[in-house]
C-alpha cells in the first residue's frame, strides 16, 4: 500500500496511526520463495517530530513456512517485527534516500517495501525442526529422523590414503 507523506511532513506535531494488510504471500530471501501462513494487520503511527522529520513506528507479527536446514521439512517460523524509522524531508531525492529510506519513492510511503526490508533483517540465520534433528542422509537421501537409513556413511580420511595404497597393492 502507498501512504501519501506530505500532510505528515507539513504539519508540525502531528501524529496520524494506519492500520493496514500487508499484501505481499510471499517472502523472497536470495532468490527463494517462502510463504507467509499468517499474518496480522501492519499498525504505524507517524509522528512529525519537527519540521520536515517523521518518526514512523509500528510493528506486525507473521508466521512464514521455512525449510529445516538438515532435513528440509517445512517449519513455521513466527516473526514479530518492532519498526522504527526517522524520515527526513530533506533526504528525499537524494542518494542517501535510496540506501536510508529505500521504501520511500518521492513523498509515497511503500508499506510493504517497508516490512519486507524488516523480514530480510530479522530473517533467521538457520531454521531447524527441532535441536536434534539428523538431517537427511547424504548417500541416499533418507529423512534420518524416521530411522537409519543402513547406507555406509564411512568417510576415509584423505590422509591416509597414501597407506591404503601400501596395503591394497
Amino acid at each position: 500500500m502507498l501512504y501519501n507523506l506530505t500532510d505528515i511532513f507539513s504539519s508540525e506535531g502531528k501524529t496520524e496511526c494506519l492500520s493496514t494488510a500487508y499484501e505481499l504471500k510471499v517472502v523472497n530471501i536470495h532468490s527463494e520463495e517462502f510463504p507467509i501462513c499468517e499474518c496480522s494487520e501492519l499498525a504505524l503511527t507517524l509522528t512529525n517530530k519537527a519540521k520536515g522529520e517523521v518518526l514512523l513506528q509500528g510493528q506486525i507479527s507473521l508466521v512464514c513456512e521455512i525449510p529445516c536446514g538438515r532435513c528440509l521439512k517445512p517449519v513455521k517460523v513466527p516473526l514479530h517485527l518492532e519498526l522504527e524509522e526517522h524520515l527526513k524531508e530533506s533526504l528525499i531525492g537524494t542518494p542517501e534516500a535510496a540506501d536510508e529510506m529505500s521504501f520511500v519513492a518521492g513523498y509515497e510511503l511503500d508499506t510493504d517495501a517497508l516490512v519486507s526490508n524488516e523480514i530480510m533483517i530479522n530473517w533467521p540465520m538457520k531454521v531447524l525442526c527441532h535441536d536434534d534433528c539428523k538431517g537427511i542422509c547424504t548417500v541416499c537421501g533418507k529423512d534420518l529422523n524416521e530411522g537409519d537409513c543402513g547406507c555406509d556413511t564411512f568417510v576415509p580420511d584423505p590422509r591416509m590414503a597414501v597407506i591404503k595404497d601400501i596395503f591394497n597393492a
